[in-house]
C-alpha cells in the first residue's frame, strides 16, 4: 500500500526519485499514464492488470468511455525503476502534467500519483476542505 506525501525533484533527463518506502512495491516493475486533474498514476504491474481490466469493461458504445481508454492506454508507458530508485517520466506525460523541477509523489492506497508542486498544493487543500466538509455533514445526519 502506497501512503504519504514527498516532495522530490526531476532531474534534468526526466527523472524521478520514487521514495525509499515505495520502491519495494515498484520492484517488479509499474507502468506511468495520464491521471485526472493532471497528475500521472504509476501503478504497479498487478495493479495495472487490474486496472486496465476495469477501463476494458468501460461500454465502447458511449464517447466519454472511448475517450478515457484512449488517453490511458494511448499514453501509458512500462518503466523499470533504475538502481536509485528513479522513474523515468517521458517528455508528454511531464507536458500532460505539466511537471517543472520540483514535483510531489503521493501514495494513493493502490497507486503512486505524480504531481506538479504548485498544482498538488491547490488540489490538496481542495480535498482536504471537501474531507472536511464531508465529516460535518455526516455528523449533522447523525450518520
Amino acid at each position: 500500500m502506497f501512503l504519504g506525501e514527498f516532495s522530490h525533484s526531476l532531474d534534468e533527463k526526466g527523472r524521478v526519485v520514487m521514495p525509499s518506502k515505495f520502491r519495494m512495491g515498484l520492484e517488479d516493475g509499474c507502468v506511468v499514464t495520464k491521471g485526472q486533474e493532471r497528475c500521472l498514476y504509476v501503478f504497479p504491474l498487478d495493479r495495472w492488470e487490474n486496472e486496465s481490466e476495469r477501463v476494458l469493461r468501460l461500454p465502447r458504445t458511449d464517447r466519454r468511455a472511448r475517450n478515457y481508454a484512449r488517453a490511458f492506454f494511448a499514453s501509458a508507458i512500462d518503466q523499470t525503476l533504475d538502481k536509485a530508485g528513479r522513474c523515468q517520466i517521458p517528455e508528454a506525460l511531464r507536458v500532460y502534467a505539466n511537471l517543472g523541477k520540483d514535483v510531489t509523489v503521493v501514495g494513493v492506497a493502490d497507486r503512486v500519483e505524480i504531481w506538479d508542486t504548485a498544482t498538488w498544493e491547490t488540489v490538496a487543500q481542495e480535498a482536504d476542505d471537501y474531507y472536511a466538509g464531508i465529516e460535518e455533514v455526516l455528523s449533522e445526519e447523525g450518520i
